[in-house]
């Protein structure tokens, strides 16, 4: 039954995206990321990343990107091809450029270029507020903590170097954590609408959920869809403010079936030549831009 009014079937669209793909058979999920192959080469593959779809497996877990990439390399050759292998990783939520390598050695190369910062990588992301300024760097080290909580979770978090002191105001250097990683994201805001902005993100270093962390905790503009951190405390949906909700033609009780607006757009990859590789957001993202009225930028 497909739902006659819009909203009801945009809701029912939403709902279904993360377990879509955890629920068919591998040679299946293989076949769609082969559909979903935007260049290859005799060095890597590289596929637009669905929605939903973890790179890893793990509890609970049944389909993930790491299981099918035997069955994926003889779709995209022929049956005596090598396994493909991972080079870095994406969010589950997170959608766009994937590289996948043909060979060990394309691997190591690739993960030396990522690991040196070498990689070009650039995010876009629907967040709830305005930055402030609209373009800038955010330089905060993350590190995983315990929430104490009627539920206890993991989240990261920011670990400051500085904090204000409460007597007199003043900027006290405090002690580092050890954990803590440094961690770099550059962001420029490329458009404002709804009490939303659409931001395009550079993340320097590659701390898990650093995108994610300073968005929310650090700029105070947590993306849409970004359930985890939108709060510190609780593990509740997102709370969006009026506006945007009228927009998404959303009450706030369906706001949890909001998928993250997290997108890996674009990424360059200095292999001999720059190799620059491009991804449009998914239907969902264009879908939400639209609603929102935040224009795309021609690239």
């Amino acid at each position: 039954q497909i739902p006659k009014d819009p909203t009801q079937r945009w809701l029912r669209e939403l709902t279904a995206l993360s377990q879509q793909l955890q629920q068919v058979h591998p040679n299946v999920l293989a076949k769609i990321l082969k559909e979903r192959t935007v260049y290859q080469n005799e060095e890597l593959v590289v596929i637009d990343k669905p929605y939903g779809l973890p790179v890893h497996g793990g509890p609970g877990i049944k389909n993930c990107i790491a299981d099918v990439l035997p069955i994926l390399a003889k779709m995209l050759e022929n049956m005596k091809a090598d396994p493909l292998h991972l080079c870095h990783r994406l969010d589950k939520e997170t959608t766009g450029v994937m590289v996948l390598a043909r060979s060990k050695e394309a691997a190591e190369k690739i993960r030396l270029l990522f690991k040196t910062r070498q990689v070009e990588k650039i995010y876009w992301a629907i967040v709830l507020g305005d930055p402030d300024p609209v373009e800038g760097i955010v330089e905060i080290p993350i590190v995983e903590k315990e929430v104490q909580s009627h539920q206890s979770h993991y989240k990261m978090t920011l670990a400051p170097n500085y904090r204000l002191c409460p007597e007199d105001g003043k900027v006290v250097k405090i002690r580092k954590n050890r954990n803590a990683e440094s961690a770099v994201t550059r962001y420029r805001r490329l458009a404002g609408a709804s009490a939303c902005s659409l931001l395009e993100l550079q993340p320097i270093t590659g701390v898990k959920h650093q995108i994610r962390v300073h968005l929310a905790y650090g700029l105070g503009c947590p993306i849409l869809g970004d359930h985890k951190y939108s709060h510190w405390s609780k593990l509740a949906p997102q709370k969006l403010p009026e506006l945007t909700l009228r927009r998404l033609k959303l009450e706030q009780s369906k706001a949890r079936h909001l998928p993250l607006h997290l997108h890996a757009h674009r990424l360059c990859l200095p292999l001999g030549q720059p190799l620059d590789f491009v991804c449009k957001p998914p239907l969902f993202f264009q879908k939400t831009l639209r609603k929102l009225e935040l224009d795309i930028p021609k690239d």
